[in-house]
């Protein structure tokens, strides 16, 4: 598995080998009122559906009991921060997310949204975030809510993502953190079992998202985004998606090894990997420039993660 950045297997595309024009972000004009859709927009709804589910079955799993009304609270915490993170995301990306076709209609390079006014946003419901988690719940879940929106914002959007092939090995940390921090509600602290939960987001989101990256390689390369199919190629993405997916066997095995997870949870997860394997096994023997087995291993890999984590909770004994 290398982590090395990026630098010879496939020739770099010109658009990667300069810096994305300033210009840009002054492309993204102010184009009047903005509406309540188009803020909720602004918060990555899908990424906060996901967010919200791993936070909850962190929760649901956790040892003891939380108040349900203060438990609310914390999961909506959790949703905040996790829209916050990816207002600022779209803030700092405007100029790219206006060169891809999958991100040309989001509410700032559409006009819908003035960028100062997103930040705004952004930033008064991150700090608002933090404070109901601590203030309601714990402040251990606040501290890692705060770091996780640090890591997306900071981290990922503002070095990683434009910088490195390895944008989404590292960046996938930041969300990877919502079980963690369910966790955190009920026990007040971070455990191996927390960070066992947080390991299978974070070596799920690799293979992942290469897979979208694979037939969205066109627009990244656009944007002069780093994606490992765009400067490594594909045939080394698709052998790297491969050697993860075989990675998410053993660390699927974590909750049963520290006793969280029962046989329920080690055979569902069994077979969840057989079927993971089996598309990135699809994928690399597809020919290049096919896109068909790596959309639906993208397809498969958020139903996986969903499945994995809600037989985390069944078998939690909840």
């Amino acid at each position: 598995m290398s982590t090395s950045t990026p630098h010879t297997s496939a020739p770099i595309p010109a658009s990667l080998s300069a810096p994305v024009s300033a210009v840009s972000h002054a492309a993204s004009g102010f184009a009047g009122e903005a509406t309540v859709s188009d803020y909720l927009n602004l918060l990555k709804p899908r990424v906060m559906s996901l967010v919200i589910f791993s936070g909850l079955c962190g929760l649901l799993a956790a040892p003891g009991a939380i108040n349900p009304i203060l438990g609310a609270i914390g999961i909506f915490a959790l949703a905040v921060g996790a829209g916050a993170a990816g207002a600022v995301n779209m803030w700092y990306d405007r100029d790219i997310d206006a060169m891809m076709n999958r991100t040309k209609d989001r509410p700032i390079p559409s006009g819908k949204v003035d960028p100062s006014e997103a930040l705004t946003f952004a930033l008064i419901l991150s700090l608002f975030s933090v404070m109901i988690m601590g203030l309601a719940v714990n402040w251990v879940a606040a501290g890692l809510l705060a770091f996780a929106n640090f890591f997306y914002s900071i981290v990922y959007t503002m070095w990683l993502k434009r910088w490195t092939a390895q944008n989404i090995v590292i960046g996938g940390a930041a969300g990877a953190f919502p079980p963690m921090i369910g966790w955190a509600m009920v026990t007040g602290g971070v455990d191996l079992t927390s960070l066992a939960l947080f390991m299978i987001i974070f070596f799920w989101t690799p293979p992942h998202f290469w897979a979208l990256a694979l037939f969205a390689c066109k627009d990244y390369a656009r944007a002069g985004i780093p994606m490992l199919p765009c400067v490594r190629g594909e045939t080394h993405t698709k052998r790297q998606m491969f050697v993860y997916t075989l990675l998410m066997w053993p660390v699927c095995a974590l909750p049963f090894l520290t006793g969280a997870s029962g046989y329920l949870f080690l055979c569902g997860g069994f077979a969840l990997n057989l079927l993971f394997t089996l598309s990135a096994w699809r994928v690399l023997r597809e020919p290049n420039s096919v896109y068909a087995e790596a959309r639906k291993m993208f397809g498969y890999s958020i139903f996986y993660l969903f499945a994995i984590f809600l037989l985390l909770v069944m078998d939690s004994g909840f």
